[in-house]
């Protein structure tokens, strides 16, 4: 069996491949696969022409960012010991793989680990998507070290540490193979968005931890698929985070926490209608209506006979602390 495949998920991102794929081949010392859903412009020809090294894995439709992991992962299942999976917008830095690798190597009781992970387009600052290291409140809303809501935090050193997470970013998520495996990958129906949430929460209820590892950083440029003020990936929060929510919950945990999200996202509609933003709003409402239509296609996480990693953030109720008291750095929680 091989150490580490980085693997990189595309569709239709030729120039995005061009921007970002030079520093993966520069930097990385594994073997890299390029996933590619059914793309429809130049890609596959620049990455054959450009970079023959790299193994290309051509799936026949766009099954989103979870459905083209799984189905892509399938083509070498057993090949690796560890997977790298990787957002093509990633600049990675020297040593960056290695690192990864060598934190999973030490430490068996982690089945994955993200590295730091800050702005391509402004380098001294956090990103979006698991920045420092990524958290859940009690009402399943996911938040970050360097990162709370839309409220990002320069880079200081703050977060250079080693730590224990709830959920580590899909953007650069480093995973033991036979756990991905054994968890059955990701969700499919997510399609995309939180499905590095659920993976991680699923492996957490599994006995298994997550981490988060400062000293390797890498750059994401973010957007590429969907802006973050996009009404359809707020759709798609909504309704995955729901989704999530109902397979990891207990029963009755889930209809309290249902409630509550759905008064305070009903809020959130309202905002946005007031604002003139009545895509947003009626993002939300979808979401809901969606999900409640396919409950019954969700499968519940099993209870197995093992103890349970918990939740490791210091906040049970974010949006009090951000909305209410005007919290903005991770620090001031």
């Amino acid at each position: 069996m091989k150490t580490c495949a980085i693997v990189i998920l595309n569709y239709n991102g030729e120039e995005v491949l061009k921007t970002f794929l030079p520093s993966v081949v520069q930097f990385s010392t594994h073997d890299i696969w390029v996933i590619d859903n059914a793309s429809t412009d130049g890609s596959l020809v620049f990455l054959e022409q450009t970079f023959p090294q790299i193994s290309l894995i051509r799936l026949q439709a766009n099954f989103g960012y979870a459905g083209g992991y799984n189905w892509g992962l399938e083509s070498i299942k057993g090949e690796y010991e560890f997977l790298i999976l990787l957002n093509s917008d990633v600049e990675v830095t020297s040593g960056w793989d290695a690192g990864l690798v060598g934190f999973l190597e030490g430490n068996p009781d982690y089945a994955a680990v993200q590295p730091k992970i800050l702005s391509w387009k402004e380098r001294g600052v956090f990103d979006y998507a698991g920045a420092g290291g990524g958290f859940l409140d009690a009402l399943g809303y996911p938040y970050c070290r360097g990162r709370l809501w839309n409220h990002l935090e320069k880079d200081l050193g703050q977060y250079d540490d080693t730590i224990v997470v709830d959920w580590a970013s899909g953007a650069c998520l480093a995973i033991r193979g036979k756990d991905f495996f054994a968890m059955e990958g990701f969700d499919a129906h997510f399609f995309a968005h939180m499905e590095e949430i659920d993976l991680c929460w699923r492996l957490r209820k599994a006995g298994r931890k997550i981490g988060y590892l400062g000293a390797v950083p890498v750059f994401h440029q973010g957007g590429a698929t969907l802006d973050r003020a996009s009404p359809q990936k707020l759709y798609l929060n909504i309704r995955n985070s729901l989704s999530m929510l109902y397979k990891n919950e207990p029963g009755y945990r889930f209809m309290w926490i249902f409630m509550a999200k759905g008064f305070l996202e009903a809020l959130g509609a309202l905002g946005f209608l007031l604002s003139g933003k009545r895509e947003n709003a009626q993002a939300i409402m979808k979401g809901y209506a969606d999900f409640w239509r396919r409950k019954s296609l969700i499968q519940k996480q099993k209870k197995e006979p093992v103890r349970e990693i918990p939740r490791s953030g210091p906040v049970n109720f974010l949006l009090g602390n951000v909305w209410l008291l005007g919290v903005r750095r991770f620090s001031d929680l």
